[in-house]
């Protein structure tokens, strides 16, 4: 494989990634508004975007990073 498609790949692997990392962590943060921990969605209002948006980042960062033919390996 040449380097410019692996380097599209690369790129691509990491948008599915945090993508990915965003979906599980809106979930959880759902499942936290339906079991009381977090207000309701009336009151969180966009915020449980951008706490999604946080949370899996750091998701990403802790985690997907690091796999094995993952974006940080060499």
């Amino acid at each position: 494989m040449n380097t410019r498609t692996t380097e599209q790949r690369q790129r691509l692997l990491v948008i599915w990634l945090v993508a990915s990392a965003f979906g599980i962590m809106f979930a959880v943060l759902s499942w936290m508004q339906e079991s009381g921990i977090l207000p309701p969605a009336d009151e969180l209002g966009a915020w449980k975007g951008f706490l999604a948006v946080l949370t899996g980042l750091v998701l990403y960062w802790i985690v997907a990073r690091n796999i094995p033919g993952g974006p940080g390996d060499e």
